[in-house]
C-alpha cells in the first residue's frame, strides 16, 4: 500500500488560485476566523493526522476487518485509538455550529479534511463522516431540545451518527419502506423494523451512536408522502447527558463485502426502540435530503480519493519499475531496461489519473464553496443562486466522480501489471474500496435521473443555464487570447452542444417519458466531462498567467498546463460517444420482450 502524502500544493492551488478562497471566506457571514494563516495551519495539521495516523492503518484494517458479536462490533486494531486522537484534536467540531460546541469554520474547510482522511483510509473516514450528515440534519430540522441533547455530543465527537434509510425490499425506492413508528404517551415513538446497509451502524469507537431513521406513522399516506424522520439513539441519554440505558435496537449482522472491510456495514433491528420525531409528520424524506446531499458530496470525495491514492502509488511504481526499452532508444542506458514511465501507454494511464484527481478536487471544492454560500451567504439572492447551482452539480459530482474515480483506481492497478493484482501493493484494495461509490447514496442511474429529469427538464433547463452562463462568460473573456484557443474553442462548442442535446431530449421525452431513463446516464457522463472542461480551462489559464509572470514554480505550472492539454485532446472527446448514445432512443432498450432474456 502506498504511503499517502497529502497533495498540499494542489489543494492550495485549487483553494487559493482557482477558487480564491480568501475572498470567498471574507464574504461569508461568521467566517471571520477563516484567515489564510488559520486555514493553512489547519490543513497542515490535518495532513499530518491523515499521513501519520490513518494511512498506516489502511491496509491492516482491510486485512483484519470488523468482527461481529452479540455484544457489538469490534473495529480493527488501531481504529479506536485513531478516533480518540481525532477527537482530542478537535476535528469533529471544525465546521459545526458554535452554539453547540462547534468552531464555526466554513464547511468547505471540513471537505478538505474529509478528502485527506478518506484518501488515507476510506474505511476509517466513514465513521466520523456519517456524523456530518446527522449533525446537519439535526441543525436544520431538529428541535432545540434535540439539538442540546444530541448535537453537543456529536459535534464534540463523543457520539457518532448514522442514517438508516433502506430496507431489504427497498433499495432506492424508499416509498415502499415498512418500518413503523407508534406514538407513545410521553411524546416519543416506538420504532420497529429492520434497516440494511447501515454504514458505521455499530462499532466500538464511541459509547453511543445516534441513528437518523425513516419510518411510517399509523395511517400515513402510501409512498414517499407518508414517510417521517426520527432520531433514535443506541443508548438513551441519561439525566447528566451521558449514554444511559440501552435502547431497543441492535446490529443483527454485518455484511461481508467486496471492499471497505474495516467499516461495519450493518443490518440494524429496531424492536420498539424509543425515538423522537424530527420535523413535521410525513415530511421525513424532505428532511432526509439534508443528510443525503451531504452524503452524496461525501461519496464524490471517495471518487477523488480513489483517483489520488491510485495516482500516488502508480507514479512511484512507474518511476522505479524497469521493463523494456523506449521505442525511440534507451533512456536509462546504464541499466538493463528503462523505467516504465517512459512508455506512452503508461503515460496515458498516469495522465488520465492525474487529470481525474485534480479535476475532481476542483469540482468538489467548487461545490463545497456553493454549500458555504447557501449556509452563510450575505444576501438571499446569492444564497438562492448558490443553492440552484449546488443542486445541479451534486448528482454530477456524486455519480461522475465515482465512475471515473473507479476507472482511475483500476488504471493505478494496471500500471503495476501483475503486481497490482496481489494484495501487498495495495492497488487491488483501492479498486475494491472504490467500487461501492457508484452504488451507495443512489446509484449512477438514480443520480442521472435526478440530473436530467428533476434538475434539468423539470426546470425547463434553467438549472443547466445557470452553469452554462458561467462557461459562456469565461469563453467570452478569453476569446482573443491566442494561447487559450486550444481550450476555449472546444469548451465553447461543447457548451453550445450541451444545450442543444438537452432540447432534443426534452422534445423526445414529451413523446415518450422512457427516453429520459434511456438517455440519462450518458447525459450525466457528458455533463461531467463538460464541467471538467470548464475547470481544466480555468486551471490552464492560471498556469499560463503564472508562467508568463516568471513564477519560480515552473515545473508545477507546466505540469498543470500539460495535464489540461491532455484532458482536452484525449479525454474530452469521450463526449462524442455519449452524445450519439443519448440520442439513440429508448426503443433499442425496451423493444425486446422480457421473455427473450433467457437464462
Amino acid at each position: 500500500m502506498p504511503d499517502y502524502k497529502a497533495p498540499l500544493r494542489d489543494i492550495k492551488f485549487v483553494m487559493s488560485e482557482l477558487l480564491n478562497s480568501d475572498s470567498h471566506y471574507a464574504n461569508l457571514e461568521g467566517a471571520e476566523d477563516a484567515t489564510p494563516d488559520m486555514i493553512d495551519a489547519i490543513i497542515q495539521e490535518g495532513a499530518k493526522f491523515a499521513e501519520q495516523v490513518l494511512s498506516p492503518l489502511n491496509q491492516s484494517g482491510d486485512r483484519e476487518g470488523c468482527t461481529w458479536s452479540e455484544s457489538g462490533v469490534k473495529t480493527p486494531a488501531g481504529f479506536k485509538q485513531a478516533y480518540s486522537k481525532f477527537v482530542e484534536g478537535g476535528w469533529p467540531s471544525l465546521a459545526a455550529d458554535p452554539s453547540y460546541g462547534g468552531q464555526g469554520l466554513p464547511s468547505s474547510l471540513g471537505i478538505v479534511m474529509s478528502e485527506m482522511n478518506g484518501t488515507a483510509n476510506w474505511s476509517w473516514g466513514m465513521y466520523p463522516g456519517l456524523s456530518h450528515g446527522a449533525i446537519n440534519t439535526l441543525e436544520e430540522h431538529g428541535t432545540e431540545d434535540q439539538k442540546q441533547t444530541y448535537l453537543t455530543k456529536m459535534i464534540s465527537g463523543e457520539w457518532t451518527g448514522t442514517m438508516c434509510l433502506t430496507e431489504a425490499h427497498c433499495g432506492s425506492d424508499l416509498g415502499t419502506l415498512r418500518t413503523k413508528a407508534e406514538p407513545n404517551m410521553d411524546g416519543s415513538y416506538s420504532i420497529t423494523g429492520t434497516k440494511i446497509f447501515i454504514s458505521a451502524g455499530e462499532h466500538d469507537l464511541t459509547d453511543n451512536i445516534v441513528h437518523i431513521v425513516l419510518a411510517r406513522l399509523p395511517g400515513a399516506p402510501a409512498g414517499t408522502k407518508g414517510i417521517s424522520l426520527f432520531v433514535v439513539p443506541k443508548c438513551l441519554p441519561a439525566q447528566d447527558g451521558s449514554a444511559g440505558e440501552r435502547n431497543g435496537l441492535s446490529c443483527g449482522s454485518i455484511e461481508h463485502k467486496m471492499g471497505i472491510h474495516a467499516n461495519a456495514t450493518c443490518l440494524m433491528n429496531f424492536d420498539g426502540a424509543k425515538g423522537w420525531l424530527i420535523g413535521a409528520e410525513n415530511k421525513g424524506l424532505n428532511a432526509m435530503f439534508t443528510f443525503m446531499n451531504v452524503a452524496r458530496i461525501g461519496t464524490a470525495i471517495q471518487g477523488l480519493g480513489a483517483a489520488e491514492l491510485g495516482l500516488q502509488g502508480s507514479v512511484a511504481y512507474a518511476k522505479d519499475r524497469l521493463a523494456m526499452r523506449a521505442l525511440s532508444g534507451a533512456k536509462n542506458p546504464d541499466s538493463y531496461a528503462d523505467p516504465i514511465i517512459v512508455h506512452p501507454d503508461v503515460r496515458r494511464m498516469l495522465l488520465t489519473q492525474k487529470a481525474i484527481a485534480e479535476g475532481a478536487r476542483a469540482l468538489i471544492y467548487m461545490t463545497a464553496q456553493k454549500a458555504d454560500i447557501v449556509q452563510s451567504g450575505k444576501t438571499e439572492e446569492e444564497r438562492k443562486a448558490a443553492d440552484e447551482l449546488l443542486g445541479f452539480l451534486t448528482p454530477i459530482a456524486k455519480a461522475f466522480l465515482t465512475e471515473i474515480g473507479y476507472e482511475s483506481a483500476s488504471l493505478g492497478m494496471q500500471v503495476f501489471g501483475g503486481h497490482g493484482y496481489v494484495s501487498e501493493w495495495g492497488m487491488e484494495q483501492n479498486v475494491r474500496d472504490a467500487r461501492i461509490g457508484m452504488i451507495y447514496e443512489g446509484t449512477t442511474g438514480i443520480q442521472a435521473l435526478d440530473l436530467l429529469g428533476r434538475k434539468v427538464l423539470m426546470t425547463q433547463g434553467e438549472s443547466l443555464k445557470g452553469f452554462t452562463k458561467l462557461v459562456h462568460t469565461f469563453c467570452k473573456e478569453n476569446t482573443d487570447n491566442e494561447h487559450m484557443k486550444p481550450f476555449v474553442e472546444p469548451l465553447a462548442a461543447i457548451n453550445k452542444e450541451w444545450g442543444e442535446l438537452t432540447m432534443k431530449l426534452g422534445v423526445s421525452a414529451m413523446k415518450n417519458r422512457e427516453e429520459i431513463g434511456a438517455a440519462s446516464v450518458d447525459y450525466l457522463m457528458y455533463s461531467g466531462y463538460a464541467v471538467f472542461a470548464y475547470l481544466w480551462a480555468q486551471m490552464a489559464k492560471i498556469a499560463q498567467d503564472k508562467l508568463a509572470e516568471g513564477s519560480t514554480e515552473e515545473l508545477f505550472y507546466n505540469a498543470k498546463l500539460q495535464t489540461a492539454r491532455f484532458y482536452f485532446t484525449r479525454m474530452l472527446p469521450r463526449t462524442r460517444a455519449h452524445a450519439v448514445t443519448m440520442l439513440a432512443g429508448a426503443d433499442t432498450l425496451l423493444d425486446m420482450p422480457e421473455e427473450a432474456f433467457i437464462i
